[in-house]
């Protein structure tokens, strides 16, 4: 019995002692902004009293990796709530790895919606919801992310992506694009952009597009997606025929007017 009182009494002790150096860390974490004011508590809740101390000793990068494996079997199985959960402590203690918040942004946007869109056991209108929830929660993650890296065009590429592909939004996809080429990406986000402004219902997006693609073009980059976008817009805009490109245009159906087609 003597021994259990000691044992209780040392424990209370040096919880009391590692208090206030927990305080002290994370307040430094937190003025870092490498950790946010509640991820403190949130770590707290989720990880386990060994890998806490393991983030406040300085063990923040391998304890991602943990919670990340943990999200990717997470994945495998289907457990979508599981998977973001996961990926928010991962992204929350490793803030400037961008891969991480790329993979998470993915997993909701893509994976988990696509998911639910085809999901014969749920409800159509309830199947409709979750899509576009997890389509969002998938933008609110590359957001989040692009607060520690504001200058991504990684993330920034990503964002487009989505705003491209799932959200089909025209003009904010094309923003992200220029963004990310601005920012030391690769040059075909200057012509991603320039094709989604193609498909802007406004005439000063279609300039823009223009701009972009006969800038394209000009750098001896003639592929066929950049000559039939250029006679989509020589048309549109009623350039002079002897400026206009001489390449004959594809096959291909030229771009509609407004957001591709689901």
């Amino acid at each position: 019995m003597r021994g259990k009182k000691l044992a209780v009494l040392l424990l209370l002790g040096f919880g009391l002692l590692k208090l206030p150096m927990e305080r002290a860390v994370s307040a430094r974490l937190n003025q870092a902004e490498l950790l946010s004011p509640f991820a403190s508590l949130e770590l707290r809740e989720n990880l386990d009293q060994t890998a806490f101390a393991a983030v406040l000793g300085g063990l923040r990068s391998l304890v991602a990796s943990v919670t990340y494996m943990r999200a990717y079997i997470a994945f495998e199985d289907g457990f979508w709530a599981e998977v973001d959960r996961l990926y928010a402590l991962t992204t929350r203690l490793q803030p400037r790895n961008v891969a991480y918040w790329d993979e998470a942004a993915w997993q909701m946007a893509f994976n988990a919606a696509s998911h639910y869109l085809h999901d014969k056991g749920t409800r159509e209108y309830t199947r409709g919801a979750l899509y576009q929830q997890y389509i969002d929660r998938g933008i609110e993650i590359l957001r989040e992310g692009l607060r520690y890296n504001p200058d991504s065009p990684r993330l920034w590429g990503a964002l487009g992506d989505i705003y491209a592909r799932r959200k089909r939004e025209p003009l904010p996809a094309a923003e992200a694009y220029l963004k990310a080429e601005a920012d030391g990406g690769p040059a075909y986000y200057q012509r991603l952009a320039a094709y989604q402004l193609l498909q802007a219902p406004d005439r000063e997006s279609w300039v823009k597009a223009y701009e972009l693609l006969r800038a394209t073009y000009d750098a001896g980059k003639k592929f066929p997606s950049v000559i039939d976008g250029l006679h989509e817009l020589e048309r549109r805009l009623k350039i002079p025929p002897d400026q206009r490109i001489p390449e004959k245009a594809s096959e291909k159906k030229a771009p509609s007017v407004g957001p591709m087609a689901p």
